[in-house]
């Protein structure tokens, strides 16, 4: 754009000066160039503040690394890559059989264990029995002593004959205390456990239902509508629960954001809602209209982790740019562009939005110019 302003600059001057037959002499020629010095330098300045320009801007895309939340062998993938799904499609299969085996083992250890838990009912049934029967003895014993306690006041019977029935009744009363106990007991092992329930039993359903979880696992399906690329898994390979083993990269079938950064020296002329175009290197010639969504308030060159390292001057000297959302709101369906390509974009300010012409035919150069490339 520079050089595209020198030479209009000069060509007006020759204009001129043949015109008017202006004469060329150590006046004349100075003030001709540092005329061009200063309204060219004051356009460009005007340009490059107002209406900013980064060479800098690509489409952004996030990605999904598919692990498997178990491992095994793959015995199938039932996906063909770069082929849009729907979400709950099945991407592969791994192999069920270890994990089956681990359901049906759960499912009869227990089906054991509450076998074991009606044998402990079974045991507080035969404890409450126990318990009415000693009662009865109890209740027997005490009515005998009662009336040979009477009796014996009135010198009808012996001492010995009243401390055998009194002996009697403390054996069922000791007896009656035993089988309160030992029903107690059984419903303390029958009632007790996590939410009324046997904790043997509450544990095993717990590790039935992981069982059934890992078996479910087996199939991996896609987490949302997308696709995967460059796809390398084949039946037989083995799939590892490992976060940093991905089996595949999938990629959401969603709207992709442009991002691009500009200089800080143009952070005041960003602003949402403001016009901007966009040209592609792989769309040569041609130039898209678009809006500035949203200016991100933050820059990575500024961030700081918590660790043991200081920050050094190094990091001072990293001067970064301002990230800027960019929409595109011409209709590109027209164009296989791929997902992540690159461009070139252009704001344009309402500040001396007369010169944003300027810009306008340079941006468009750089779109012409793309037509020409040499390979390295």
């Amino acid at each position: 754009m520079d050089l595209l302003l020198i030479l209009t600059y000069t060509a007006l001057c020759v204009v001129i000066f043949k015109v008017f037959k202006i004469p060329l002499n150590k006046w004349t020629v100075p003030t001709a160039a540092l005329g061009g010095v200063i309204l060219i330098g004051t356009l460009v300045l005007l340009m490059n503040y107002n209406h900013p320009y980064s060479y800098m801007a690509r489409e952004y895309y996030v990605t999904t690394p598919i692990v498997p939340a178990v491992g095994g062998i793959v015995t199938s993938v039932e996906i063909e890559p770069n082929t849009i799904v729907e979400k709950g499609t099945v991407l592969f299969r791994i192999d069920p059989k270890p994990y089956e085996a681990v359901v049906r083992q759960k499912q009869a250890l227990l089906a054991g264990t509450r076998d074991g838990v009606l044998e402990l009912e079974q045991a507080v049934a035969a404890a409450r029995a126990r318990v009415i029967e000693v009662t009865a003895n109890r209740d027997r014993t005490q009515g005998v002593f009662q009336r040979y306690e009477a009796i014996f006041e009135r010198g009808a019977i012996s001492a010995n004959e009243l401390e055998t029935r009194r002996q009697a009744y403390l054996a069922d009363e000791a007896a009656l205390e035993r089988a309160q106990a030992d029903l107690q007991r059984a419903q303390v092992a029958f009632e007790s456990g996590i939410d009324g329930e046997n904790p043997e039993v509450a544990r095993l359903q717990a590790e039935l239902e992981k069982a059934r979880y890992d078996l479910e696992r087996t199939v991996v399906r896609a987490p949302t509508s997308g696709y995967v690329t460059q796809l390398v898994l084949r039946p037989g390979m083995m799939a590892a629960a490992l976060p940093l083993r991905p089996v595949m990269t999938f990629v959401h079938d969603e709207k992709v954001p442009m991002v691009a950064v500009f200089r800080q020296n143009s952070s005041l002329r960003l602003k949402a809602g403001y016009e901007a175009e966009i040209v592609y290197p792989s769309i040569p010639g041609r130039v898209f209209h678009g809006k500035v969504v949203s200016v991100l308030p933050s820059m990575a060159e500024g961030q700081l982790l918590a660790s043991g390292t200081l920050v050094g001057t190094e990091a001072f000297k990293r001067v970064g740019r301002v990230p800027v959302v960019i929409e595109v709101t011409d209709d590109m369906s027209e164009f296989n562009l791929p997902t992540g390509s690159r461009a070139q974009v252009a704001v344009y300010s309402d500040h001396w939005h007369h010169v944003a012409i300027m810009r306008k035919i340079l941006l468009r150069m750089s779109s012409w110019q793309n037509y020409l490339y040499l390979d390295h």
